[in-house]
Protein backbone atom coordinates (compact mmCIF):
# COMPACT_ATOMS: atom_id res chain seq x y z
CA UNK A 1 0.00 0.00 0.00
CA UNK A 2 1.40 3.60 -0.98
CA UNK A 3 1.89 5.98 1.68
CA UNK A 4 -0.44 9.40 1.73
CA UNK A 5 2.72 12.01 1.34
CA UNK A 6 2.10 14.68 3.81
CA UNK A 7 3.49 18.19 4.19
CA UNK A 8 3.36 20.30 7.59
CA UNK A 9 3.62 24.29 6.72
CA UNK A 10 4.26 25.80 10.32
CA UNK A 11 6.70 24.58 12.09
CA UNK A 12 5.36 25.81 15.65
CA UNK A 13 3.33 24.47 18.95
CA UNK A 14 1.22 22.52 16.60
CA UNK A 15 3.19 22.07 13.52
CA UNK A 16 5.97 20.13 15.55
CA UNK A 17 3.49 18.18 17.00
CA UNK A 18 1.71 17.27 13.92
CA UNK A 19 4.94 16.51 12.07
CA UNK A 20 6.02 14.51 14.37
CA UNK A 21 2.35 12.19 15.03
CA UNK A 22 2.99 11.86 10.94
CA UNK A 23 6.03 10.54 11.39
CA UNK A 24 4.60 7.24 13.69
CA UNK A 25 1.92 6.59 11.44
CA UNK A 26 2.45 3.56 9.38
CA UNK A 27 0.44 4.85 5.98
CA UNK A 28 1.73 8.32 6.00
CA UNK A 29 5.44 9.82 5.16
CA UNK A 30 6.11 13.25 5.95
CA UNK A 31 7.62 14.72 2.71
CA UNK A 32 8.97 17.72 4.48
CA UNK A 33 8.12 20.96 6.65
CA UNK A 34 8.09 24.64 5.78
CA UNK A 35 8.40 27.95 7.74
CA UNK A 36 9.53 31.25 7.59
CA UNK A 37 11.46 31.44 11.06
CA UNK A 38 15.65 30.95 11.12
CA UNK A 39 15.80 30.67 14.69
CA UNK A 40 15.46 27.41 17.24
CA UNK A 41 11.92 26.46 16.46
CA UNK A 42 13.25 25.33 12.68
CA UNK A 43 16.13 24.49 13.56
CA UNK A 44 14.69 21.78 16.03
CA UNK A 45 13.52 20.01 12.89
CA UNK A 46 16.87 19.11 11.81
CA UNK A 47 17.24 15.52 11.08
CA UNK A 48 13.59 15.12 11.45
CA UNK A 49 12.12 16.17 7.98
CA UNK A 50 13.42 18.18 5.29
CA UNK A 51 13.12 21.88 5.63
CA UNK A 52 11.45 23.88 3.25
CA UNK A 53 11.29 28.16 3.28
CA UNK A 54 7.47 28.65 3.00
CA UNK A 55 8.17 32.07 1.03
CA UNK A 56 10.94 33.22 -1.28
CA UNK A 57 12.56 35.34 0.93
CA UNK A 58 12.69 33.28 3.90
CA UNK A 59 14.59 30.67 2.00
CA UNK A 60 17.05 33.21 1.60
CA UNK A 61 16.81 34.26 5.07
CA UNK A 62 17.31 30.59 6.00
CA UNK A 63 20.41 29.61 3.91
CA UNK A 64 21.95 33.16 5.32
CA UNK A 65 21.25 31.56 8.80
CA UNK A 66 22.95 28.09 7.51
CA UNK A 67 20.40 26.56 7.11
CA UNK A 68 20.15 23.30 4.92
CA UNK A 69 17.12 23.74 2.95
CA UNK A 70 15.35 21.73 0.45
CA UNK A 71 13.53 24.80 -1.51
CA UNK A 72 10.26 26.16 -1.24
CA UNK A 73 6.88 26.07 -0.39
CA UNK A 74 5.79 25.34 -4.10
CA UNK A 75 8.44 22.76 -4.21
CA UNK A 76 7.41 20.82 -1.53
CA UNK A 77 3.66 21.16 -2.24
CA UNK A 78 4.47 19.60 -5.64
CA UNK A 79 5.47 16.48 -3.91
CA UNK A 80 2.91 15.74 -1.67
CA UNK A 81 -0.83 14.90 -1.46
CA UNK A 82 -2.06 16.86 1.51
CA UNK A 83 -0.37 19.81 3.63
CA UNK A 84 -1.74 20.56 6.89
CA UNK A 85 -1.62 24.14 7.19
CA UNK A 86 -0.74 25.20 10.97
CA UNK A 87 0.14 28.43 10.18
CA UNK A 88 -0.96 32.09 12.03
CA UNK A 89 -4.73 32.55 11.94
CA UNK A 90 -5.10 34.34 8.46
CA UNK A 91 -2.36 33.24 7.31
CA UNK A 92 -3.21 29.57 6.23
CA UNK A 93 -6.48 31.34 4.86
CA UNK A 94 -4.06 33.16 2.41
CA UNK A 95 -1.87 29.81 1.69
CA UNK A 96 -5.65 28.40 0.48
CA UNK A 97 -5.03 29.25 -3.55
CA UNK A 98 -1.24 28.06 -3.29
CA UNK A 99 -2.75 24.40 -2.42
CA UNK A 100 -5.60 24.60 -5.36
CA UNK A 101 -3.15 25.94 -8.01
CA UNK A 102 -0.96 22.76 -6.90
CA UNK A 103 -4.29 20.56 -6.91
CA UNK A 104 -3.42 19.09 -3.41
CA UNK A 105 -5.74 18.35 -0.20
CA UNK A 106 -5.10 20.88 2.21
CA UNK A 107 -6.31 21.04 6.46
CA UNK A 108 -6.59 24.23 8.32
CA UNK A 109 -6.66 24.23 12.12
CA UNK A 110 -8.88 26.08 14.35
CA UNK A 111 -7.47 29.87 14.08
CA UNK A 112 -9.31 30.03 10.58
CA UNK A 113 -13.28 30.46 10.18
CA UNK A 114 -15.80 27.59 9.14
CA UNK A 115 -16.11 29.65 5.63
CA UNK A 116 -12.73 29.07 4.47
CA UNK A 117 -13.06 25.19 3.56
CA UNK A 118 -17.20 25.04 4.34
CA UNK A 119 -16.30 21.95 6.68
CA UNK A 120 -15.12 22.08 10.20
CA UNK A 121 -14.10 18.57 12.01
CA UNK A 122 -13.81 16.39 14.70
CA UNK A 123 -12.98 12.24 14.03
CA UNK A 124 -16.14 11.14 16.69
CA UNK A 125 -18.82 13.78 15.31
CA UNK A 126 -18.26 13.87 11.69
CA UNK A 127 -15.34 11.77 9.76
CA UNK A 128 -17.45 10.39 6.86
CA UNK A 129 -19.03 13.81 5.73
CA UNK A 130 -15.05 14.78 5.46
CA UNK A 131 -14.19 11.75 3.34
CA UNK A 132 -12.99 12.86 -0.53
CA UNK A 133 -13.05 16.50 0.70
CA UNK A 134 -10.82 18.87 -1.24
CA UNK A 135 -10.32 20.50 2.40
CA UNK A 136 -11.49 20.72 5.83
CA UNK A 137 -10.51 22.78 9.40
CA UNK A 138 -10.03 20.85 12.35
CA UNK A 139 -11.77 23.15 14.84
CA UNK A 140 -9.58 24.89 17.86
CA UNK A 141 -8.51 22.98 21.06
CA UNK A 142 -11.75 24.10 23.05
CA UNK A 143 -13.99 23.31 20.44
CA UNK A 144 -12.84 19.84 20.06
CA UNK A 145 -13.12 19.04 23.51
CA UNK A 146 -16.61 20.18 23.99
CA UNK A 147 -17.53 18.15 20.69
CA UNK A 148 -15.67 15.13 22.21
CA UNK A 149 -17.59 15.31 26.12
CA UNK A 150 -20.70 17.10 24.60
CA UNK A 151 -21.18 14.20 21.85
CA UNK A 152 -20.47 11.68 24.39
CA UNK A 153 -23.55 12.41 26.34
CA UNK A 154 -25.54 13.27 22.72
CA UNK A 155 -24.64 9.96 21.20
CA UNK A 156 -25.59 8.23 24.58
CA UNK A 157 -29.17 9.85 24.20
CA UNK A 158 -28.66 11.96 27.83
CA UNK A 159 -28.29 15.27 26.70
CA UNK A 160 -30.64 18.50 26.04
CA UNK A 161 -28.58 21.41 26.83
CA UNK A 162 -25.54 22.81 28.17
CA UNK A 163 -23.82 26.50 29.57
CA UNK A 164 -20.09 26.05 29.97
CA UNK A 165 -17.88 28.52 31.19
CA UNK A 166 -14.41 28.13 30.17
CA UNK A 167 -11.44 29.91 31.63
CA UNK A 168 -8.21 29.50 29.03
CA UNK A 169 -4.42 30.29 29.67
CA UNK A 170 -3.24 33.34 28.77
CA UNK A 171 -0.91 32.48 25.73
CA UNK A 172 1.49 29.42 25.10
CA UNK A 173 4.42 28.44 27.39
CA UNK A 174 6.86 29.18 25.25
CA UNK A 175 5.78 32.64 24.62
CA UNK A 176 5.26 34.07 28.15
CA UNK A 177 8.18 35.84 28.34
CA UNK A 178 7.05 38.26 25.72
CA UNK A 179 4.24 39.82 27.89
CA UNK A 180 0.72 38.85 28.71
CA UNK A 181 -2.29 38.72 31.17
CA UNK A 182 -0.83 39.67 35.07
CA UNK A 183 -2.91 39.47 38.20
CA UNK A 184 -6.11 39.76 36.30
CA UNK A 185 -9.06 37.96 34.36
CA UNK A 186 -10.36 38.84 30.88
CA UNK A 187 -13.76 38.48 29.96
CA UNK A 188 -13.98 37.52 26.80
CA UNK A 189 -16.60 40.45 25.37
CA UNK A 190 -19.08 38.78 24.22
CA UNK A 191 -21.64 36.10 25.25
CA UNK A 192 -22.10 33.32 23.47
CA UNK A 193 -18.23 33.25 23.58
CA UNK A 194 -16.89 31.68 19.92
CA UNK A 195 -16.63 28.21 21.11
CA UNK A 196 -20.22 27.21 21.31
CA UNK A 197 -21.24 28.81 17.65
CA UNK A 198 -18.02 26.97 16.75
CA UNK A 199 -19.09 23.53 17.69
CA UNK A 200 -22.27 23.85 16.17
CA UNK A 201 -20.29 23.99 13.01
CA UNK A 202 -19.59 19.90 13.73
CA UNK A 203 -22.67 19.20 15.49
CA UNK A 204 -25.45 22.08 14.48
CA UNK A 205 -27.82 19.64 17.17
CA UNK A 206 -26.45 20.41 20.61
CA UNK A 207 -27.74 23.48 22.45
CA UNK A 208 -25.02 24.96 24.26
CA UNK A 209 -24.18 28.35 25.32
CA UNK A 210 -20.28 28.99 25.82
CA UNK A 211 -19.02 32.13 28.47
CA UNK A 212 -15.40 32.51 28.27
CA UNK A 213 -12.71 34.42 30.10
CA UNK A 214 -8.25 34.30 29.91
CA UNK A 215 -6.52 33.73 33.26
CA UNK A 216 -3.22 34.66 34.14
CA UNK A 217 -1.98 31.40 33.72
CA UNK A 218 -0.09 29.98 30.43
CA UNK A 219 -0.78 25.97 30.95
CA UNK A 220 -4.01 24.93 29.53
CA UNK A 221 -7.68 25.51 29.43
CA UNK A 222 -10.21 25.04 32.05
CA UNK A 223 -14.00 23.84 31.48
CA UNK A 224 -17.12 24.06 33.91
CA UNK A 225 -20.08 22.76 32.62
CA UNK A 226 -23.80 22.78 33.89
CA UNK A 227 -25.73 20.45 31.92
CA UNK A 228 -29.16 19.14 31.18
CA UNK A 229 -30.25 15.48 30.57
CA UNK A 230 -32.90 14.43 28.62
CA UNK A 231 -34.19 12.66 31.72
CA UNK A 232 -33.16 11.77 35.35
CA UNK A 233 -29.82 9.64 35.44
CA UNK A 234 -27.69 7.95 37.12
CA UNK A 235 -24.11 9.27 38.04
CA UNK A 236 -22.83 5.97 36.69
CA UNK A 237 -25.10 6.65 33.54
CA UNK A 238 -22.89 9.46 32.67
CA UNK A 239 -19.81 7.90 33.72
CA UNK A 240 -20.40 5.33 31.12
CA UNK A 241 -21.14 7.03 28.68
CA UNK A 242 -17.77 9.44 29.03
CA UNK A 243 -15.68 5.71 29.49
CA UNK A 244 -17.43 4.77 26.13
CA UNK A 245 -16.34 8.27 24.14
CA UNK A 246 -12.87 8.13 22.44
CA UNK A 247 -10.10 10.30 23.97
CA UNK A 248 -11.68 11.13 26.94
CA UNK A 249 -9.66 10.34 30.26
CA UNK A 250 -10.31 10.53 33.77
CA UNK A 251 -8.14 12.27 36.28
CA UNK A 252 -9.15 12.53 40.40
CA UNK A 253 -8.46 14.57 42.74
CA UNK A 254 -8.30 11.85 45.19
CA UNK A 255 -5.04 11.16 43.28
CA UNK A 256 -4.01 14.16 44.11
CA UNK A 257 -4.66 15.70 40.62
CA UNK A 258 -5.77 18.69 41.91
CA UNK A 259 -4.95 21.50 39.53
CA UNK A 260 -3.91 22.36 36.27
CA UNK A 261 -0.27 22.01 36.56
CA UNK A 262 -0.57 18.88 38.67
CA UNK A 263 -1.90 17.08 35.32
CA UNK A 264 0.68 18.05 33.03
CA UNK A 265 3.57 16.90 35.65
CA UNK A 266 1.46 13.84 35.40
CA UNK A 267 1.70 13.77 31.56
CA UNK A 268 5.46 14.12 31.81
CA UNK A 269 5.93 11.30 34.52
CA UNK A 270 3.71 9.02 32.09
CA UNK A 271 6.65 9.25 29.71
CA UNK A 272 4.70 11.73 26.97
CA UNK A 273 6.43 13.92 24.62
CA UNK A 274 6.76 17.79 25.16
CA UNK A 275 3.96 16.61 28.75
CA UNK A 276 1.67 16.03 25.63
CA UNK A 277 -2.02 15.44 26.94
CA UNK A 278 -4.39 14.84 23.19
CA UNK A 279 -7.32 13.21 25.63
CA UNK A 280 -9.69 16.02 27.54
CA UNK A 281 -9.46 14.92 30.97
CA UNK A 282 -12.49 14.69 32.89
CA UNK A 283 -12.11 15.60 36.55
CA UNK A 284 -14.29 12.05 37.64
CA UNK A 285 -15.01 12.73 41.36
CA UNK A 286 -15.95 15.85 40.41
CA UNK A 287 -18.96 14.91 38.26
CA UNK A 288 -22.10 15.85 40.26
CA UNK A 289 -25.74 14.41 39.56
CA UNK A 290 -28.86 15.90 40.60
CA UNK A 291 -32.16 14.98 39.22
CA UNK A 292 -31.78 15.61 35.72
CA UNK A 293 -28.45 18.01 35.87
CA UNK A 294 -25.19 17.38 35.44
CA UNK A 295 -21.92 19.60 36.87
CA UNK A 296 -18.60 18.70 35.83
CA UNK A 297 -15.05 20.74 35.02
CA UNK A 298 -12.77 19.39 32.57
CA UNK A 299 -9.15 20.22 31.11
CA UNK A 300 -8.10 20.84 27.98
CA UNK A 301 -3.97 20.50 26.82
CA UNK A 302 -4.64 23.36 24.04
CA UNK A 303 -1.06 22.47 22.99
CA UNK A 304 -1.69 19.26 21.79
CA UNK A 305 -5.76 17.74 21.57
CA UNK A 306 -5.61 18.60 18.28
CA UNK A 307 -2.87 16.42 16.91
CA UNK A 308 -4.59 13.55 16.68
CA UNK A 309 -8.24 14.84 15.10
CA UNK A 310 -5.50 16.27 12.85
CA UNK A 311 -4.12 13.00 12.01
CA UNK A 312 -7.60 11.69 11.39
CA UNK A 313 -8.32 14.69 8.90
CA UNK A 314 -5.34 13.46 6.84
CA UNK A 315 -7.16 9.92 6.16
CA UNK A 316 -10.42 11.40 5.41
CA UNK A 317 -9.86 13.85 2.70
CA UNK A 318 -6.85 11.02 1.15
CA UNK A 319 -9.74 8.30 1.75
CA UNK A 320 -7.08 6.22 3.01
CA UNK A 321 -8.91 5.12 6.11
CA UNK A 322 -12.99 4.16 5.38
CA UNK A 323 -14.27 5.33 8.90
CA UNK A 324 -13.46 7.36 12.20
CA UNK A 325 -13.23 4.17 14.01
CA UNK A 326 -10.59 2.41 11.95
CA UNK A 327 -9.01 6.00 11.83
CA UNK A 328 -9.10 6.57 15.35
CA UNK A 329 -7.51 3.41 16.65
CA UNK A 330 -4.74 3.82 14.24
CA UNK A 331 -3.71 7.36 15.74
CA UNK A 332 -4.31 6.59 19.21
CA UNK A 333 -2.38 3.58 18.98
CA UNK A 334 0.78 5.08 17.68
CA UNK A 335 0.86 8.15 20.04
CA UNK A 336 0.05 5.71 22.61
CA UNK A 337 -3.18 6.60 23.80
CA UNK A 338 -4.83 4.16 26.40
CA UNK A 339 -7.57 5.18 28.10
CA UNK A 340 -7.62 5.72 31.65
CA UNK A 341 -4.45 7.54 33.23
CA UNK A 342 -3.64 5.86 36.18
CA UNK A 343 -5.68 2.70 35.64
CA UNK A 344 -3.39 -0.09 34.07
CA UNK A 345 -4.68 -1.19 30.50
CA UNK A 346 -4.85 -5.17 30.18
CA UNK A 347 -1.80 -6.70 30.03
CA UNK A 348 -0.14 -3.92 31.99
CA UNK A 349 1.38 -4.23 35.59
CA UNK A 350 -0.78 -3.21 38.12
Amino acid sequence: MSKTRVAVNGYGVIGKRVADAVRLQPDMELVGVADVATDWRIMAARGKAPIFGATDDAARAMRAAGLDIAGTLEDLISAVDIVVDTTPKRVAAGNIQRYRDAGVKFVLQGGESHETTGHSFVAQANYESALGRESTRVVSCNTTSIVRVLGALHDAGLLSSARGVLIRRATDPWESHLGGIMNTVVPEARIPSHQGPDAQTVMPELDLVTIAAKGAHTETHNHYWTLRMTKQVTRDEVLDAFRAAPRVAFIRMSDGLVALNSTIELMRDLGRPRGDMWEVAIWEDLVTVQDDEVYLTYQVHNESIVVPETIDAIRALTGSAPDAASSMRMTDATLGMTGDFLTPSPGQPK
